[in-house]
């Protein structure tokens, strides 16, 4: 993890990042586009997704019918996916084999096609997508969440898009996206594995440094009013298991209180499920039968965003006796300072999941670009050092700033049974 990294600005804007490992005969290549669901206005939302899809559909020179096959023969893997915050598209391959990688995407950021029966095919794929979402409590619960939780930010709105909106964007509207949004001056490259940087870049430069630089883009930019008071609501839906999720605002990625508040995660909750059965609200909900699960997540944002803790409630128990408890475990954090020796556990476990999410040539290179979206490199050299130096009165401090019920929103997912 120490390892030094050579980063790169092309002369079109292009950002290259370039990791040697040579544990394996393996690269990695990542190519992120600053372009998320945080950028759709109302009437466009999910057409960051939906161009993610449409770049799988080929060009002249890589097409659709071809691109898997020629993956797979070379015995690499693809993907891709959109967030909030970003778009990213990856390729690990063997070492001698990450040119084919190298040209697609070079090719893709200019060249993809959008062909209009294409773009009627895959609305009705991404529409199927959602319908079958709208089946699942989580989604169902989740969704209304963020449209609770953001009535300006347009963190309001589901990474799949609004039914309305699906129906209604056009093959012009994707493609002016595309052209917008995936120029090289709005990229990142990030690579890591058994490669020699001087040669690596060389080549890079003979692929990417001709495509011209575009316009930059202009980013929404629409902070989200403070919240005042507690916010409850309640949808209903198929199943026999009813969920409860509450979720606090919290700080973004770079805020210096985001690393206080990963080790209250994994004081709460075991470190994203790390030794879980032996975390707060696991020892309090569960082992005491309010809930049959209880978990706890962020995400590293570019704007403040939400820590969730969903619950599952025990058949017998009631949401209010499971919110009480929870709230019990919370005034505990914001009341007591935790013991060293629980802070250093809760340390341990969360610097433990961050190792296991960074360990191979893929991690590394995802990583590389993931921080490059919100950040620089350096918030992940030095995530593990600044977790290291939180204390007990970090803990508590942000406990008693952000865990307020004044913070938060409460959604109860109520189910009908199976037939809805």
């Amino acid at each position: 993890m120490a390892k030094p990294i050579m980063q790169v600005t092309l002369k079109n804007g292009m950002q290259v990042m370039l990791k040697e490992i040579h544990t394996a005969p393996i690269i990695s290549s990542w190519i992120w586009y600053r372009v998320g669901s945080r950028d759709e206005p109302t009437g466009k939302t999910g057409i960051s997704h939906w161009t993610e899809h449409m770049q799988f559909k080929g060009t002249k020179k890589f097409p659709a019918n071809m691109l898997d096959k020629a993956i797979s023969r070379e015995g690499g893997r693809w993907n891709a996916s959109t967030s909030h915050d970003s778009t990213r598209y990856f390729e690990t391959m063997p070492a001698d084999k990450i040119d084919l990688a190298l040209r697609l995407e070079a090719d893709r950021m200019t060249n993809s096609i959008f062909d209009p029966k294409e773009v009627d095919s895959e609305r009705t794929v991404i529409i199927s997508e959602r319908e079958g979402s709208e089946n699942e409590p989580m989604f169902r619960l989740s969704e209304a969440m963020q449209n609770y939780a953001f009535r300006v930010h347009p963190y309001h709105h589901e990474i799949i898009g609004d039914m309305a909106d699906l129906k209604t964007i056009t093959r012009d509207d994707l493609y002016n996206h595309y052209r917008t949004y995936y120029v090289p001056n709005n990229a990142v490259l990030a690579v890591a594995g058994d490669f020699e940087t001087r040669l690596m870049l060389k080549r890079i430069k003979e692929l990417f440094e001709r495509i011209p630089k575009g316009p930059t883009p202009t980013r929404l930019a629409r902070p989200e009013p403070e919240q005042k008071g507690e916010l409850r609501f309640s949808v209903e839906g198929p199943g026999e298991t009813t969920f409860i999720q509450i979720a606090y605002h919290f700080p973004n990625a770079t805020d210096p209180d985001y690393f206080p508040l990963q080790v209250l995660d994994s004081l709460l909750n075991g470190a994203n499920g790390l030794s879980y059965k032996t975390s707060r609200l696991y020892r309090a909900l569960v082992d005491k039968g309010y809930a049959v699960d209880a978990s706890g997540w962020s995400e590293a944002s570019i704007d403040p965003y939400l820590y969730r803790i969903t619950i599952t409630l025990h058949p017998n128990r009631k949401p209010e006796e499971a919110i009480a408890v929870l709230d019990s475990e919370i005034k505990k954090l914001q009341d007591e300072l935790v013991k060293s020796d629980e802070i250093k556990r809760a340390v341990k476990q969360a610097r433990a999941v961050f190792a296991y999410g960074s360990e191979n040539i893929t991690h590394q290179a995802f990583w590389m670009g993931y921080t490059a979206m919100f950040s620089t490199y350096d918030w992940f050299t030095t995530y593990l050092n600044k977790l290291a130096k939180v204390t007990p009165k970090d803990v508590q401090r942000v406990a008693r700033k952000y865990f307020q019920p004044g913070n938060r929103v409460i959604g109860t997912y109520i189910p009908k049974g199976k037939g809805g």
